[in-house]
């Protein structure tokens, strides 16, 4: 028997006995040779059983051996393809009956094939064909029976005819590659295109040997797509079946074994091919995947030339009925618990490369992962910055920043389609993540990604159907920029090229100085809004000179967020409004290009000026950032805006925002303006000195800020909380009945004493209310649902607490920002009262000097920190201040010649004495 005929051996025939009936009836699986074929029986609770038969009294020419570890291949016999094809195409699929002449003692059973008729006396003998074909040569017994006879008669009619290998011509020796070196090469040399071949064996559902025609590639073919259970290894004595394995096998078998396919060479898997077989009667992955007798693979269906939706609708049915492989198939959950899976949205801010912030319809904002996206990862080598400055991923991962680029410029802004795939459930060290697919127009952005080589497919376990809606288009579009070598994909030497070297100027005075020139030179400077930490506090980045700036927006006082200081700690409260300030050049400049006229830079390295940003695309209307938020009552003016070309505008700004009472200046009036006109046109008289006795009741955190009431003020407090809380006993509030808004004054119960006092609302977020004690300043966050109405006529007494900010100081950097503020709190804290004098304001922020008695002298608190080195000195333009500011200059002038306290390193603002 040839090798080709050892490769598709059935499971050994039963032995012969007298009990195997003379005739049997079966489905011819496959061909052998010329003269042996394997017939099947009927199914029985599985695959049939299936049995080898040999042609008696005739042989055919010897098909070559595949090599082995013990012997070379052999060569074909002449004609031996040419007799094992002419069996195949009349044989295989077809029914045929099989009467035995006799059993040889090797066990095979011998005998004569006849196709189609009845009986065997109307049927058609293959093996007379074949003779008469000059395929068979006939074998002569020591007995000549009439079948031998006419074989006889037939052979020698076929060799006076020159018939088949009894002809002049010599017959087919195929030149067999039996192993493929390079397979792909071969790929490459086929280019995708069909190729006639024939099926010599099926391994298991999804795996096939084959011969490429006409060059008699011999080759191992996977199935694109999809894989099928594993058979039994008979190599291996602890390899078992998996299951539906051989069902699944022969459904193929019985399909393809043997017939006339076109393959398409599509990749390649170790040694092997993957691929599709064209087959008229359809896709046989396809049909596998709808009987249940495979499943879809992410690994190899971007490659199927069919596209993998095919696959993937059908492996959907075989899902939907619960058939073999998916009999206990169970719908995943989404996780998603949103009233809408699918929305259009705005793109607010695109976070690194696979994520977005999205504004819907109704205002609210939300944050998408793309769906099946990963991340660019950083080596070892990654995390050493090119450049002497911290490791930031957005700029030293190869590629992450052209990804996040491609995003802005694509999306930021603009209108998005968005559908919900699953929710990523939250883990040790990765929160809840809210995945999916987005588009714009006709654009999977993470087809877009991925197709640039500037991000990676997430491979999903293969029972995970939480993963993106259009996830074989990602996967075609990744094995396409593999395939081009882009991006991510690229070698070393070019993702090396295009990692940025960018440098971080921030703190560094000296080379802020130095660099101030080329930001300044060529009039505005181009850049784009990385981040930002306050109204008017940003991180830039400047494209043409590859530099990440912070920047600071020149001519306002904004109100300042508190800070975040180690380990996440909140440092400081925020000023009313920073929030809202903060919210307001988020909106307008976050990731948008902006165009920058610098003017300076400050004592700590960062650089002051102004920012111009034109959301429609058009330079000549570009909006002054600074002015925006004068306008908008988020800002106020600051003196250094007298030495700008835009103080005008500033000025003009802001009292149309007094006008509109906006925000700051919501309670702002005319008497108020008259005040401060009157203040400004007698600025140059003496400055007043009106101390007040107060009580301190509360200090602010991360700053020079405290609450105090005014000592005469003290029992009126007392008596009206103690008539309040009277009211609330005899006509108790009902639990949640009163719903807190911002702003909105009500009584809440202080955590420390359980009383009810009086509070303003200042936020409320998730059920949380931040409020403030407006008779005491403390502030606490509790239950929006604890609080409660106030009662009637105690809305309109007056707050009984003032906040101050102290005058002419300035906290200093934050190593040593505790240390003041313990100095401050003694200094307030160890007096049972202390004197305050209004010196100025700020916006609506009253900034006091505060002194207390000690014995016969009067000790100035801010003085006081400033000559003990905890704090620094800040300058005022006002004429009446300038005796007091001196005084406070020269107390750090002698704090910094004396290295006390945050001088003990030496002067560390820039400034030489």
């Amino acid at each position: 028997m040839s090798d080709a005929a050892a490769t598709a051996s059935p499971t050994a025939p039963p032995p012969a006995s007298s009990a195997t009936p003379a005739v049997r009836r079966g489905l011819v699986k496959s061909v052998l040779s010329g003269d042996a074929v394997i017939l099947q029986g009927q199914p029985q609770n599985g695959p049939p059983p299936e049995w080898t038969v040999y042609l008696s009294n005739v042989s055919a020419p010897r098909l070559g051996r595949r090599p082995t570890d013990s012997a070379p291949a052999t060569p074909d016999e002449p004609y031996a393809w040419e007799a094992r094809e002419f069996l195949r195409g009349k044989l295989v699929g077809q029914f045929v009956t099989f009467v035995r002449d006799f059993t040889a003692s090797s066990g095979r059973d011998h005998g004569r094939v006849y196709l189609g008729g009845t009986s065997p006396a109307d049927a058609e003998n293959v093996a007379e064909e074949a003779v008469a074909a000059g395929l068979l040569e006939v074998r002569q017994g020591k007995i000549t029976d009439d079948y031998t006879t006419k074989l006889l008669e037939l052979q020698e009619q076929a060799k006076a005819s020159g018939k088949g290998k009894w002809s002049s011509t010599p017959g087919t020796i195929r030149e067999i590659r039996w192993v493929i070196d390079n397979p792909r090469e071969l790929v490459d040399k086929y280019a995708q295109k069909p190729i006639d071949a024939v099926i010599e064996m099926v391994r298991d559902g999804s795996t096939v040997r084959a011969f490429l025609l006409p060059n008699y590639e011999y080759i191992t073919l996977q199935l694109s797509g999809v894989r099928a259970p594993s058979t039994k290894n008979p190599t291996s004595h602890d390899s078992r079946a998996e299951p539906f394995s051989e069902e699944a096998k022969f459904f193929v078998e019985s399909r393809l074994l043997q017939r006339d396919v076109q393959i398409i060479l599509e990749s390649t898997s170790n040694q092997n091919f993957v691929g599709s077989i064209i087959h008229p009667k359809g896709n046989i992955a396809e049909s596998l995947l709808r009987e249940g007798y495979a499943k879809c693979v992410d690994w190899s269906i971007g490659l199927c030339t069919g596209g993998a939706q095919k696959l993937r609708d059908a492996e959907r049915q075989a899902k939907e009925k619960r058939v073999r492989l998916w009999k206990s198939y169970t719908p995943a959950a989404s996780g998603y618990s949103g009233d809408r899976k699918a929305f259009s949205a705005k793109v607010v801010e695109v976070v690194l490369n696979d994520a977005v912030v999205v504004q819907k319809e109704d205002g609210t904002e939300m944050k998408l992962h793309l769906s099946s996206i990963r991340l660019p990862r950083e080596t070892g080598e990654d995390k050493q910055p090119s450049v002497g400055r911290q490791f930031r991923p957005l700029y030293d991962v190869p590629f992450m920043f052209q990804a996040r680029e491609f995003l802005r410029k694509r999306i930021h802004g603009k209108k998005v389609q968005v559908q919900i795939d699953y929710v990523q459930p939250k883990s040790d060290n990765f929160p809840e993540k809210t995945c999916a697919t987005i588009k714009h127009g006709d654009l999977n952005i993470a087809e877009g990604l991925i197709s640039r080589g500037l991000s990676k497919v997430v491979r999903h376990r293969a029972d995970d159907e939480n993963r993106s809606c259009e996830y074989d288009l990602l996967l075609a579009a990744e094995a396409n920029a593999e395939k081009g070598k882009k991006g991510l994909f690229a070698d070393k030497t070019a993702e090396k090229k295009d990692t940025l070297r960018i440098q971080e100027i921030t703190g560094d005075v000296a080379k802020s100085k130095q660099f101030l020139p080329y930001l300044q030179r060529g009039g505005r400077a181009e850049g784009v809004v990385e981040f930002l930490s306050g109204g008017s506090r940003l991180r830039i980045y400047i494209p043409k000179e590859t530099v990440l700036i912070t920047f600071l927006l020149g001519g306002i006082n904004c109100p300042k967020g508190s800070r975040v200081g180690p380990g996440g700690v909140t440092i400081g409260a925020a000023e009313p409004f920073a929030d809202e300030a903060a919210a307001f050049t988020r909106k307008l400049v976050l990731q948008h290009e902006v165009q920058l006229e610098v003017e300076s830079t400050d004592k700590n390295g960062n650089f002051v000026g102004y920012l111009f940003v034109s959301p429609d695309g058009n330079t000549s209307r570009g909006i002054n950032l600074s002015e925006a938020l004068v306008e908008a009552g988020l800002a106020t003016l600051h003196f250094t805006a007298e030495r700008s070309g835009h103080y005008n505008a500033l000025l003009a700004a802001e009292n149309r925002a007094k006008k509109a009472k906006k925000n700051i200046w919501a309670n702002y009036t005319e008497e108020q303006h008259q005040e401060e006109v009157e203040v400004q046109q007698a600025d140059t008289s003496e400055r007043k000195q009106n101390y007040r006795q107060v009580a301190v009741t509360d200090l602010a955190p991360g700053a020079l800020r405290f609450s105090a009431q005014n000592i005469e003020d003290g029992a009126k407090i007392e008596k009206m909380t103690s008539e309040m809380r009277q009211a609330i006993a005899d006509h108790p509030p009902l639990a949640g009945s009163y719903a807190a808004k911002r702003g909105d004054l009500c009584v809440a119960k202080f955590s420390e004493d359980g009383l009810w006092y009086r509070a303003k609302v200042e936020s409320v977020r998730q059920g949380q209310a931040e409020i403030v004690y407006i008779d005491y300043g403390n502030r606490e966050t509790v239950e929006a649902a604890k609080l409660a109405q106030i009662p009637g006529g105690f809305a309109s007494f007056p707050a009984g607490v003032k906040e101050y900010n102290l005058a002419l100081v300035k906290l200093p950097n934050e190593d040593y920002v505790q240390l003041t503020l313990d100095a401050f709190a003694q200094y307030l804290y160890g007096h049972s009262s202390v004197f305050v004098n209004s010196e100025y304001k700020v916006g609506t922020a009253e900034y006091v000097t505060v002194y207390f008695d000690s014995g016969n002298k009067k000790v100035d608190i801010g003085k006081s920190l400033v000559e003990e080195g905890l704090a620094l000195a800040d300058s005022r333009r006002e004429p009446r201040l300038q005796t007091l500011c001196n005084e406070y200059k020269s107390a750090e002038d002698k704090a910094r010649k004396s290295r006390k306290n945050i001088w003990e390193y030496g002067d560390f603002t820039g400034n030489d004495i």
